[in-house]
């Protein structure tokens, strides 16, 4: 007798999900999900995902997640948490899931002038954009379901990165004393929640970020020297004139430990640091 086939549904067909999807439809599984236009998901049916339109408050087809045996929560929170929680929390829980995933973030430890932080360092979020994650993880800790919540540094990849902006004209190397990211490339996102379905533990958070947090202005000035460039201008954080969003980013500096992945899921980073990944995202612009 063959095994039950296995259906990814992700709330959210982002660049982190298709990522997952790529890697888990050619294992085998059925993938599908949501995205927020009709345009959108009809490219994404035309690469066998399964895509439904859907906005906070609206619901789905009822057979939209028939089947459903693991699930990926990437909807980004409103000022009242997770709006696929509301609308789909007691859907979901009456589902016979075996892992269900939440893409929350670093945010949720706020600043921390730089220290370090892992998975026990208390949940302390300092800007809105962390609080809101921080509610969205509760809300659906509150739920039945086999939930991993997967704390995301700052994500690059394939058309998302410091060479790409440097490209663009659009790269800047803000200077901010004492100040540190943690980032993650997009692959390796996917593999570390590809190492968690196939080892789950339901309750679990993971720490997802590389191995080494470094000033922002390093990355963009290795970026630089890989392309041949010189690096932007030094600008002082406080003369850089940055957009709310931007600020808010700088308001945190923290190291981020990525120990649990290492150690209990048996992850093994293709780019352990930024250098690796950026190398390789060059090379593969060169194809």
């Amino acid at each position: 007798m063959s095994p039950a086939p296995q259906k990814l549904f992700c709330f959210g067909l982002g660049f982190t999900s298709l990522a997952l999807c790529t890697r888990l439809a050619a294992q085998g599984f059925a993938v599908s999900g949501t995205c927020r236009s009709a345009d959108k998901a009809t490219a994404l049916r035309a690469r066998g995902i399964d895509a439904h339109v859907y906005v906070p408050d609206q619901k789905l087809d009822d057979a939209a997640l028939h089947g459903t045996t693991h699930v990926l929560l990437s909807v980004p929170p409103d000022e009242e948490g997770d709006p696929v929680a509301r609308d789909f929390g007691a859907a979901l829980a009456a589902l016979p899931l075996t892992w269900a995933g939440y893409l929350s973030t670093t945010g949720v430890y706020g600043d921390r002038g730089g220290d370090w932080v892992d998975e026990a360092s208390p949940l302390a979020p300092s800007t809105a954009r962390g609080a809101r994650r921080l509610l969205a993880e509760q809300q659906w800790a509150a739920l039945n379901l086999p939930l991993h919540i997967f704390r995301l540094a700052g994500i690059y990849g394939p058309g998302r990165n410091q060479l790409v902006s440097l490209r663009e004209g659009k790269a800047r190397r803000i200077i901010k004393e004492g100040q540190v990211f943690s980032r993650i490339h997009v692959d390796d996102i996917a593999e570390i929640l590809i190492a968690s379905i196939a080892r789950p533990d339901t309750g679990a958070a993971y720490n997802v970020c590389d191995n080494e947090p470094a000033p922002p202005q390093e990355v963009v000035a290795y970026a630089a020297e890989l392309l041949g460039l010189a690096p932007p201008p030094e600008i002082k954080f406080e003369d850089a004139d940055l957009s709310p969003m931007a600020k808010s980013f700088y308001a945190e500096s923290k190291r981020v430990s990525n120990k649990r992945i290492r150690e209990e899921l048996g992850v093994a980073l293709k780019y352990p640091t930024y250098r690796e990944g950026l190398t390789a995202l060059l090379e593969q612009d060169k194809k």
